[in-house]
């Protein structure tokens, strides 16, 4: 179990025993709050309280309010978001589709897990002390952004996909599709409704 030690004394507060606790532990907890109240509205002392801490143990185990959500987003991104790494693999771009909508679907519905998605919640934030991270999910989502064209021009070429058919265009709608989806799920959307709509734009999905 990876733990870390940290004097309260060494921060400016009470003396005492070295507390200990589990770091994966604590940042899956940050995590979850930060996906169910996002960026803005979630405090420090929602931080503390949520992962079993103290404050001076925050900033010595992950620095300030801010590196910890850039680190819960490198988690978020590793473990929820598994699923656009498999669907780019997939041997069609319908598939890739497919499988890019429907995890994302599973995720943003899940019933353990908040509904919506970490990075649209943060990404409309407009606070001043949240410009920072809004540009981070921003610039994280360029890369998705690109590899998902770079595997429809690839699909294109191969004959996969109709010659007039944009790689850039069919990313940004498929994007904004899963936006869409993930704001709805925020907004109680039921996972049949939003199959539906899965299933709608699957079926319009433009055929070589």
């Amino acid at each position: 179990m990876e733990t870390i030690d940290t004097l309260d004394a060494k921060a400016g507060a009470t003396k005492g025993r070295p507390r200990e606790f589990d770091l994966d532990d604590a940042l899956a907890a940050a995590l979850r709050l930060f996906w169910t109240k996002g960026y803005e509205g979630t405090s420090l002392t929602d931080l503390t309280e949520a992962m079993g801490i103290t404050r001076p143990s925050l900033y010595a185990a992950f620095g300030n309010k801010e590196a910890l959500f850039r680190k819960a987003l490198d988690l978020y991104e590793e473990e929820k978001l598994a699923y656009t790494r498999v669907a780019l693999d997939q041997p069609t771009a319908r598939g890739v589709a497919e499988r890019f909508l429907r995890g994302g679907l599973a995720n943003q519905t899940c019933a353990d897990e908040p509904r919506g998605c970490l990075g649209v919640i943060s990404a409309v934030a407009c606070g001043a002390e949240a410009e920072s991270i809004r540009a981070e999910v921003i610039a994280r989502r360029r890369s998705s952004h690109r590899a998902l064209v770079e595997r429809f021009a690839r699909a294109k070429a191969e004959g996969d996909l109709p010659a007039h058919v944009d790689p850039e265009g069919l990313t940004s709608y498929l994007i904004a599709l899963m936006q869409g989806m993930a704001v709805q799920a925020g907004s109680g959307a039921s996972c049949d409704d939003l199959s539906r709509l899965v299933d709608t734009s699957l079926a319009i999905w433009p055929s070589a």
